[in-house]
Parts: C-alpha cells; structure tokens; sequence
C-alpha cells in the first residue's frame, strides 16, 4: 500500500477490487482521509480519491447500489460525519450525519437495504443508543437503545434478519458477556443468553449452518476461548480452544466455510501466526503464517477465493499486504 495506516477500513466492491480507507498513519501522518484501491486482477494498488474528513476507528458498509458508506470514527473526538464513496465516479460525497458522534461502534447491511449502527464510544462513555441510515433519503433516524451500553462489541446477523449484538466495553472498566437480539421489524431489543467469558476486541462470524462464532478477544486475559451461538435455541455452548490467545485479531470465512483467524496481539507479542476453525470438526488447525506480525488490521475475502490482508499496527503503522490462498 502506499499508506501505512491501522484501525483502518477494507470493502470489497461490487467489481471484485477492494477500497481501503482512513485509519491511523505513521511518518507525521495521523488521521488519514487517503484512501486506496487493490485490483486482484493486476494485484497492484492505485490511489482513490481521498474521503472529505480525516478519520479511524470507523465503519464501512457495502450498500446495495454498490457505493460504500462511512460512518463516525474519531479523529481526536467522536465524529457524526458520514460519507459515500461512488466506485464508478471514484467520488466521495457527505451524507446525513449520524444523530451522535461514535466510534468502536458496529454497522450491519440490514435485508431492506438500511444500515444498522449500534454503540460506540461518545464523549467518553460508551453508547447504548441505535440509529438506522436509509441510503434512499441519505438520513438517519434514532432506534431503539441497547438494554446495555457497549463499545468494541461485536455484531451478527442472521438469515431471518435479526441482529445479535456481543459482549464489549461497557462503563466503568465492565467487560460484557450480555448478548441481545435486535428485531428490525418491530424496531425492539430482547436480551438472550450470556456468553460463557466477558469479551471485548473479539471477532463474530455468522457460519454456513446458522450459528455465530466468536473468538479471543480480552477479558480476564488474552482469550483462547471460542463460543457458538445457536439462534434456534438461544444459548451459547463452548466450541474447541484456539491454539492461541489474541485480540484485535481479523476473522473471515473462506469459501469451503471454515473461518481464517490471523494476527492480533496479547500483553507480549503481536502475531504473525493464523489459524482455520472447522465447524464441521469443531477443531483448529494451524496454518501458514503471515509475513509480518500485525493487529488492527484488515482481511478480506476476495472474489477469486484469495484472502487479503491489510496495514495494521506493529511498533508503528504498516503499509504492507499480502494474501492468503487455502
């Protein structure tokens, strides 16, 4: 990449390339607004348009119509400022702003096409407040709070188009194991089971069967510990240990359905090292490192099957990528 840059964003377009925007930068370079494109085709970066506000610690939504919504971030505050990002154009334009400043929140596609943003940090609490973008008006309208407040959570959403909402950071220094549903059409929240450890900086991946993983993330400690929620029953069952502990780690599902986990970081080290969940075994296998020890990167899964990594943080930012093949 031609940017170092961490806690960043990568989109994979409609047209097979991926976008990477924002993030944190290295050299004097702190909050970025440059913003790149990878061809898998020629696998070669080039230079997009920068976004209008400098910013991290955001989100990037793929929407139907194939343009890419940012949303809050920080960029020394809690920022409301969204934007799209136009790939036939290579134009970024300002949307609605969000009707709070966050960031560490989470944004999910809902099945109407509407983006769902839930918690966040926001003048230095964490949020339990809701909002909803309508990429047909370019505004957004308050939803339904969160029962619990939470920030570095994480979220899912399921076939029927319910939205789970994970664990986190809550006030005063609480780690979360609480989990609830959020029901697009009845604009309502119901709280569901706990998870079985208190987790923040943790990933979820919806899998091919319906059930969610999560995994590592801290807690007490540097978790190795893996859960499996079953939304039929609404309980949470302990899957198989990872082979290491780690947070701020990237979790994709590659295309034969297991789940590629790589880097992260616990209190001695930032890893290079990946590993495979086999929902169909419940095991773990270790497979090739990376190149370079990384977290608060990014992982994409490109349309050829390929896997590709971006930036992070190790010691400063990183402006290297590279790409995993199963």
């Amino acid at each position: 990449m031609k940017y170092a840059r961490y806690s960043h964003t990568a989109t994979v377009l409609t047209n097979g390339k991926v976008l990477v925007a924002g993030g944190y930068g290295a050299n004097g370079n702190t909050y970025l607004k440059s913003a790149e494109i990878y061809d898998p085709i020629t696998e070669m970066w080039t230079d997009a348009r920068n976004m209008t506000t400098s910013r991290y610690c955001h989100t990037a939504t793929l929407l139907t119509n194939g343009n890419v919504l940012i949303a809050g971030g920080t960029s020394g505050s809690a920022l409301n400022k969204a934007e799209l990002y136009n790939p036939l154009t290579d134009m970024w334009t300002s949307t609605g702003n969000m009707t709070i400043g966050r960031y560490y929140h989470t944004a999910t596609l809902l099945k109407n096409g509407k983006v769902f943003v839930s918690g966040g940090f926001h003048s230095s609490v964490s949020s339990n407040t809701t909002e909803l973008y309508d990429p047909t008006t370019g505004q957004w309208t308050s939803t339904s709070s969160m029962p619990y407040a939470r920030y570095q959570h994480a979220a899912s959403i399921f076939n029927d188009g319910t939205v789970l909402a994970i664990g986190g950071y809550s006030n005063g220094g609480v780690y979360l194991n609480n989990t609830e549903l959020y029901d697009p059409t009845t604009d309502q929240w119901t709280i569901s089971s706990d998870t079985n450890y208190r987790r923040y900086y943790h990933t979820a991946s919806l899998l091919s069967n319906g059930k969610v993983l999560i995994t590592g993330g801290r807690g007490s400690g540097y978790l190795n510990s893996a859960e499996l929620y079953d939304r039929s029953t609404g309980f949470w069952t302990i899957a198989n240990n990872m082979n290491q502990g780690r947070c701020w780690h990237t979790a994709s599902m590659l295309n034969n359905g297991r789940i590629l986990l790589a880097g992260g970081q616990n209190s001695l080290s930032y890893f290079n090292t990946a590993e495979v969940y086999d929902p169909s075994t419940n095991q773990w296998t270790v497979t090739a490192n990376m190149s370079y020890e990384r977290y608060t990167h990014t992982e994409s899964v490109l349309t050829n099957g390929k896997v590709l990594v971006t930036g992070g943080y190790k010691a400063t930012a990183l402006n290297t990528s590279e790409l995993y093949e199963s």
